[in-house]
């Protein structure tokens, strides 16, 4: 990807993205202004796949070993692309159809055509579509909700509960204002035990 990351393109993606958390930008604008900088072909996005296999917090996926097998269902809601996710899915044993995240679109030639714009996480408050969804069509009467972004913690309503997760980085409005807040999964797993 270091031919994507010329300094111009470099330098247009900062200064985007300063904008978008500055909240200056919706999501999506912010979303298809960075991918129209970067371009990623399919070629170079199966390179980053391959050149960065998934990495988990530690002790999530005995977290989620456990859930299932107590018969809970998992799903992976994020902003991010899903092509990117599924590879964690599949090692999580996740099934597709439980993994909500951006889809990028591609040309026959493998050139970068956009992303799936009618996809919830797409935008602002897509988090808080996903849940409904899940709720609604998946008919999942509890629905927990664990994150370590403000995006997160928008999906409640219609989610039934936030946890707070700073295993990897503690954002401060996330620890204040999550009724739960942990660092380690290993809460999580005890507290299924208690």
């Amino acid at each position: 990807m270091k031919d994507l990351m010329s300094w111009p393109n470099f330098v247009g993606l900062a200064k985007r993205t300063k904008k978008a958390m500055g909240g200056g930008v919706s999501f999506r604008e912010a979303l298809k202004a960075r991918l129209d900088i970067v371009k990623p072909s399919r070629q170079k996005l199966e390179d980053f796949i391959a050149q960065h296999p998934p990495k988990f917090s530690p002790h999530i996926q005995e977290l989620i070993s456990e859930l299932h097998s107590r018969n809970r269902k998992v799903y992976l809601v994020s902003g991010g692309f899903q092509s990117i996710i599924l590879p964690a899915a599949k090692r999580l044993n996740i099934p597709v159809q439980n993994v909500f995240a951006n889809r990028l679109k591609f040309y026959f030639n493998g050139d970068y055509a956009g992303f799936d714009e009618s996809q919830p996480t797409s935008s602002s408050g897509g988090k808080a579509v996903v849940a409904g969804i899940i709720k609604n069509e998946y008919q999942c009467q509890t629905l927990v909700v664990v994150g370590d972004g403000a995006t997160d913690m928008e999906a409640v309503p219609p989610a039934d509960a936030f946890i707070g997760y700073g295993g990897n980085v503690v954002r401060d409005s996330v620890k204040e204002k999550a009724a739960w807040f942990v660092t380690d999964f290993r809460e999580l797993i005890q507290a299924l035990d208690s």
